[in-house]
């Protein structure tokens, strides 16, 4: 008898639980479908000779620093060579849509005695490099980084 009792009570609370349960009813998908995202930009894509053009963001200099970047279509290889003629060796990495650079130390062009090293990040606008450039300036105090805007024009 107790064993009847069980059995039937379990069959009660089975269909308790099951009376409770929501029935499941897919979403409708209001939302448009996403953009596909742009492709990832390649170093063969802007390997060659660019014309490189950077400036300060904002302060009282507005002087407009030259340089030609020599990419290849892989990370070795890539150079920033100045009006000088010094060429500045420079390590590359791709990240999406992005070309992020980081040069060697070497002597500023802008700032004499001082030396200097770049973080560059650059994205491809209508054949155009455009991102932005922060120098960092070894012992030269609260006045260490500055932060240009940089334009790169393939020849």
């Amino acid at each position: 008898m107790i064993r009847e009792t069980r059995v039937v009570l379990a069959i009660f609370v089975l269909l308790a639980l099951g009376a409770c349960a929501k029935a499941d009813h897919p979403l409708d998908d209001t939302t448009g479908a996403m953009a596909a995202p742009d492709p990832a930009l390649s170093l063969a894509d802007v390997a060659g000779t660019w014309l490189v053009r950077s400036f300060p963001d904002s302060g009282a200099d507005t002087t407009v620093t030259n340089a030609r970047l020599i990419a290849t279509a892989d990370s070795t290889g890539w150079v920033i060579e100045l009006p000088s003629k010094q060429k500045v060796p420079h390590s590359v990495a791709v990240s999406g849509d992005s070309i992020m650079l980081k040069s060697e130390p070497y002597a500023s062009m802008r700032r004499k005695g001082k030396t200097v090293w770049t973080e560059s990040v650059f994205h491809l606008e209508n054949g155009k490099l455009i991102g932005t450039t922060v120098a960092h300036y070894a012992k030269s105090g609260p006045d260490s980084v500055l932060r240009l805007h940089t334009e790169a024009t393939k020849q």
